[in-house]
């Protein structure tokens, strides 16, 4: 299982109908989008700082609008089809589909996970990715990462200190069994002839 995070950055960009064309072909039951917040969290934000509501009810708003860009890009690709439970999501696998997820519902009966902005949809994903017992997460931004990819691997609180990654990312991948690779939006062809490693091993950035 492959979980892939799409950055909410991505929406209204070029690249974002692309990635998600190239995933409805490959993924085969095996891949689980999970999409960032993007400008609906940017809102959530906004709404906090009028409100001064606290940490937590914002956060419970940001994954509601994580679930707001999954039901987006199903919208964009009618090839996708949405989840928002592990049940769920094994029963569109099995039926080989390209999986949304929709994370509020898990991700808020998890007592266990910080409940601020300290942590994203980027552990969000890293969560997920030890939930499913994936074997590759990759995280696809827009930000720039040709300087990142002549270090590869890099130490993943190099990536939260320069402010890529959030600080709570490192100690979700610490340990466990999954390989955690960072992309580009560019890289949209990577699975070009499906999911398979030597494409993501020249583009991508490892994160150990």
């Amino acid at each position: 299982m492959w979980v892939l995070k799409l950055g909410g950055s991505l929406l209204g960009s070029p690249e974002l109908p692309r990635w998600l064309d190239q995933l409805v072909k490959v993924s085969d039951g095996k891949v689980v989008i999970v999409p960032g917040g993007g400008l609906f969290a940017n809102t959530v934000r906004d709404a906090q700082r009028l409100t001064q509501v606290s940490d937590a009810c914002a956060h419970e708003l940001a994954l509601i609008a994580m679930d707001q860009f999954g039901l987006l890009m199903q919208g964009m690709n009618q090839g996708l089809v949405t989840a928002s439970s592990e049940l769920e999501i094994a029963e569109r696998s099995w039926q080989h589909r390209a999986i949304i997820w929709l994370p509020s519902k898990m991700v808020l009966a998890d007592g266990h996970i910080s409940r601020n902005w300290q942590i994203t949809s980027d552990s969000i994903s890293a969560w997920l990715a030890r939930k499913l017992s994936a074997e590759y997460l990759v995280l696809v931004k827009s930000a720039p990462l040709a300087t990142y990819r002549e270090l590869s691997p890099v130490d993943g609180r190099i990536l939260s200190q320069h402010g890529l990654l959030d600080p709570c990312f490192p100690g979700y991948i610490n340990e466990d069994g999954f390989h955690t690779y960072l992309l580009n939006k560019h890289d949209y062809d990577v699975f070009a002839h499906g999911l398979t490693l030597p494409s993501m091993y020249e583009k991508g950035i490892q994160i150990v």
